[in-house]
């Protein structure tokens, strides 16, 4: 029997620290993917600002990305600052939101201000998926101690520069082969802080196998959807 998880990488437009107004463009996503799970990009709701305030999963300000999820059944995990203060994951359903992954790889300008999360698993319908942010990708172990909590699939939120656009790509092809799991990494689109002032987009999903099964292009707003399949033992 084969086991199926509809997912999306969405990489919606930003604006800087403006929560409100980029939650509703994550409630647009949502509802544009139409898939069980949709990833998003590091830091998605507030921008790659270091200084921007930790979003708590109770932020009133989640709500249309809630009315989303609740409306479509969709789990959203959206990329934001979250109390620690950490780089994190917040994981949004149709009964709310709450913190689901701190970022463990931090870069040194982010160590000033962030503290490191752990290794860390979400499970949907039975998937497990293993959680990270961008520089984890790129470091082997994080990946290594991520499957050793079992996952059937990885899943990112990265901020790329637009001359990194083959980045992510590269990094998933090998926790594909190094782990056996399908991969989803949602990448940052349009300017942001950090300079960033022009990052890659083409978020993307990868087979267990190193198939690219799905790619967006550059520009802010777009989302593509695959499904991850796996047969039961």
């Amino acid at each position: 029997m084969e086991r199926q998880l509809s997912i999306a990488v969405a990489q919606p437009r930003c604006v800087a620290y403006d929560v409100t107004a980029n939650a509703v463009a994550h409630a647009e996503a949502v509802r544009a993917a139409g898939a069980r799970v949709v990833v998003f990009p590091e830091m998605s709701l507030t921008g790659y600002e270091l200084d921007a305030a930790p979003v708590s999963p109770d932020d009133e300000r989640l709500a249309p990305i809630v009315t989303a999820c609740a409306e479509t059944g969709t789990l959203a995990l959206v990329g934001a600052p979250v109390p620690g203060p950490r780089i994190g994951v917040l994981a949004v359903d149709g009964e709310g939101a709450r913190v689901a992954y701190g970022k463990v790889c931090l870069h040194h300008s982010e160590a000033t201000r962030f503290v490191p999360g752990e290794p860390a698993v979400i499970e949907v319908d039975g998937w497990r998926l293993g959680l990270a942010i961008c520089r984890d990708t790129g470091i082997p172990e994080h990946a290594a101690k991520t499957a050793a909590l079992g996952i059937d699939g990885y899943v990112a939120g990265v901020v790329h520069a637009d001359d990194e656009a083959d980045v992510h790509g590269e990094r998933a092809l090998r926790v594909a082969a190094d782990h056996d799991v399908w991969v989803a990494t949602a990448a940052f689109a349009g300017p942001t802080g950090g300079g960033f002032d022009r990052t890659s987009g083409r978020s993307g999903i990868w087979s267990a196998g190193g198939e690219l099964i799905a790619e967006a292009g550059g520009s802010p707003d777009e989302v593509v959807r695959a499904v991850f399949s796996k047969s039961s033992p």
